[in-house]
C-alpha cells in the first residue's frame, strides 16, 4: 500500500478523520502493511510496545494470558478497528496480547516515530492522546465488563 493510498485511507476513517493532511502524511509515512496468518500471535503481554495497528481485514482476537488453561478474551476487532495503545505510556510494554482469529492484514504504524514526534509538538501530542484516551477507555471497559460476565461469585452484585 503507498504513501499516497494510506493517506486516502487515514482520510475516511473515523479515528484519524479530523487530523490535518500534513499529520495524514506523516502517518502514512510511519505506516506499512503487515500480514498474519490465523493463530499467529501478534504481540505478547510484558513484551516491548513500540507499534500500533489498524485491522485492515480479518479479525485479531485482544486476551488476557492465563496462568494455566485458556486465555481470557477480551474483544475480537475486525475491519477497521484500531489495535494498541502501549507503545504510547512507560513502561512501553503491552498490556494484553493479540493472536489472529482468521488471517489477517493490518496496518502498522512505527510507534517510537510518532511518539517522537508528540515530545517535540505538543499540538500533535495532544491529538493523538485525546484519540488513543478514548481507546484506552474503550479496551478497559471491555475487560471490566468481560470480569463482570465470567466472574461473578456468590454475593456479589
Amino acid at each position: 500500500m503507498t504513501n499516497q493510498l494510506i493517506v486516502k485511507y487515514l482520510s475516511g476513517h473515523d479515528f484519524f478523520s479530523e487530523l490535518s493532511e500534513d499529520t495524514l502524511k506523516f502517518l502514512s509515512e510511519c505506516a506499512s502493511s503487515r500480514d498474519i496468518k490465523k493463530s499467529q500471535t501478534l504481540f505478547k503481554q510484558g513484551e516491548r510496545a513500540d507499534k500500533f495497528y489498524v485491522v485492515r481485514n480479518g479479525r485479531i482476537a485482544v486476551q488476557i494470558p492465563a496462568l494455566m488453561g485458556p486465555n481470557l478474551e477480551i474483544q475480537s476487532l475486525g475491519k477497521d478497528q484500531v489495535l494498541g495503545w502501549s507503545w504510547l505510556i512507560s513502561p512501553y510494554q503491552w498490556n494484553f496480547q493479540a493472536k489472529a482469529e482468521d488471517d489477517s492484514e493490518l496496518l502498522e504504524f512505527n510507534g517510537t516515530a510518532i511518539l517522537a514526534r508528540c515530545e517535540q509538538e505538543p499540538k500533535f501530542g495532544h491529538e493523538v492522546l485525546k484519540r488513543f484516551a478514548a481507546l484506552m477507555s474503550e479496551r478497559l471497559e471491555a475487560v471490566r465488563l468481560k470480569m463482570m460476565d465470567d466472574w461473578n461469585p456468590d454475593g456479589f452484585a
